[in-house]
């Protein structure tokens, strides 16, 4: 390269370069509104699964309050001991995983199924009414879901016993058999119509044309779903499987606790990890031990996620997360 050519080369590269910088400025003063509306979602991430995580330090020591978090001396794996030792350890083990696992199956069902049924009237105005509705039970708090059961389920004043069980009244709060039903139903009913949004968002985002193209073909409305939108939402119902995989040793505290209105005759069917601990730190007021049931379903919904999704890239590679 000629001594004339060299700082024609490095005026030019130089002018790439601010040209590089001002279209970086530009892009992010253009997504600057984007970054303000993600703030608020990003600081309540932040604040709510990233900073408990100093919890951790927690479950492996006896706290001692008068010394501080620091200088409590550390303990190993005692505080995760009481989980495992207890006659109720079995139960709640039992209870949390058997719950989960049903419902992560018919929740994922009843949702695509949902969201079928609502793709099919969307432009109609039916769906104008029927999505608030059934959206409007996952808005509902622990609380007053608790005296909507109450007011089906009380034994002098309920709706079922002064109807349907008059002449034979049912103790429900009292009789623990009913309970995984009881508890199935309203947890379908709270949150059915929440999951299936997901769906329904995805199945707005496939190509029309390909609906057209199969009713030129003489292709059913059963055809259509079968062939092309539960092939579509396969992608998403792994991911929210996946998702749900990993929460499987977590339960819904309200519902377990605040619904069963805290009865100690329904344990054997409403007690889970969940629950048992907030009943423990009542009694004990041992918040290491609290903290070692939170890492503990933390660990093992992380060692199931990781499973699900090597087993899912061995199956379907295009759809594992990573």
């Amino acid at each position: 390269m000629s001594q004339k050519q060299a700082p024609a080369v490095s005026e030019y590269n130089d002018l790439l370069a601010r040209q590089k910088k001002a279209r970086k400025a530009e892009e992010r003063r253009r997504n600057l509104p984007l970054y303000l509306f993600m703030l608020p979602g990003l600081l309540y991430l932040i604040a709510n699964n990233y900073i408990p995580m100093f919890g951790i330090l927690i479950a492996f020591k006896k706290v001692n309050f008068a010394t501080g978090i620091f200088q409590s001396p550390w303990c190993g794996f005692s505080n995760f001991e009481y989980l495992f030792v207890t006659k109720d350890a079995w139960i709640m083990i039992r209870n949390t995983l058997a719950y989960n696992v049903c419902w992560i199956i018919l929740d994922m069902i009843i949702a695509v199924f949902i969201a079928v049924l609502m793709a099919e009237i969307a432009s109609g105005r039916a769906a104008k009414v029927i999505q608030p509705v059934i959206c409007f039970p996952s808005m509902v708090s622990a609380v007053l879901l608790s005296f909507i059961v109450y007011a089906f389920l009380s034994t002098s004043y309920g709706y079922l016993n002064t109807t349907i069980f008059r002449d034979n009244p049912i103790n429900w709060y009292a009789t623990a058999k009913y309970w995984p039903i009881i508890l199935t139903i309203v947890h379908f009913w709270q949150n059915a119509g929440q999951s299936s949004i997901i769906y329904m968002a995805s199945i707005g985002g496939i190509d029309k044309s390909l609906y057209e193209s199969a009713r030129l073909d003489g292709a059913s409305k059963w055809k259509q779903i079968v062939h092309i939108t539960l092939p579509m939402l396969r992608p998403m119902i792994i991911l929210m499987l996946l998702m749900s995989i990993g929460r499987i040793f977590n339960s819904d505290f309200g519902l377990f606790y605040q619904v069963p209105l805290n009865s100690g005759l329904l344990t054997s069917t409403t007690q889970t990890i969940d629950t048992y601990v907030y009943r423990a730190l009542l009694q004990l007021n041992n918040v290491s031990m609290s903290s070692a049931a939170s890492v503990f379903q933390a660990v093992i919904g992380f060692v199931l996620v990781m499973a699900s999704n090597m087993l899912v890239r061995v199956i379907e590679p295009d759809n594992a997360l990573f």
